[in-house]
């Protein structure tokens, strides 16, 4: 059982999912195709890492769908339903993947010290983050090669680029240096769960309403 990956790895991983991922965007239909189209792939083993990014790239596209001035009310609404559902998702993933690097370390025997303090964000959310910011820089990128892009449009995105580095590498170094932390026992590793409550109708007053009663 190995670590969790160093922020190196883990961006050779983002760049390798999201590469395999648009080269079959067309083809993908749903979340679970998403993520599927990447664990089919026989280069690309990192199923956990590779799932979230999967994930996010699906929500991504979705949440472009639903700003579109042409979506009609029901595409909205089936859109709508494909980010609760895949968001729910994500945050399963970022668990799944704490949960791997917490039974790492009771593998390891890895005790954290009495002094040991805890961090505002477990590895798994920053692996998320980072993610996300690796999805934000491709798209940024592809403005760059837009044929029917301004000057200004093209030299405003190379200025984001060049400020999402910095934060890339300030947020990898964040990472590396939390997992090398939590390894050597200095801080503690604590499950913090989400606890959504829009998706569970046990939660969700609405979705207990049966149709034709407090209807929007």
């Amino acid at each position: 059982m190995n670590s969790m990956p160093k922020s190196p790895a883990l961006f050779e991983i983002f760049k390798t999912a999201l590469t395999i991922w648009h080269k079959k965007e067309k083809s993908i239909k749903d979340m679970d195709g998403a993520v599927a189209a990447l664990n089919r792939e026989k280069e690309f083993p990192a199923s956990l890492v590779g799932g979230l990014v999967a994930l996010n790239c699906y929500l991504w596209h979705e949440e472009d769908k639903a700003r579109s001035p042409v979506i009609k009310a029901e595409g909205i609404a089936r859109v709508k339903r494909n980010i609760d559902r895949t968001n729910q998702a994500r945050n399963n993933k970022i668990e799944e993947l704490d949960r791997y690097f917490a039974e790492w370390l009771k593998v390891k025997g890895v005790k954290a010290r009495k002094s040991a303090g805890l961090n505002s964000e477990t590895p798994g959310s920053i692996v998320d983050r980072l993610s996300i910011l690796a999805l934000k820089m491709w798209h940024t990128a592809e403005e760059l090669l837009r044929k029917d892009a301004s000057v200004e449009h093209k030299m405003k995105c190379a200025k984001r680029i060049e400020i999402m580095e910095e934060q890339r590498k300030d947020l990898m170094g964040c990472y590396d240096a939390l997992v090398k932390d939590i390894s050597a026992g200095r801080k503690r590793l604590k499950m913090y769960y989400q606890f959504k409550m829009y998706n569970d109708a046990s939660t969700n007053p609405w979705m207990r309403k049966k149709r034709g009663k407090g209807e929007i």
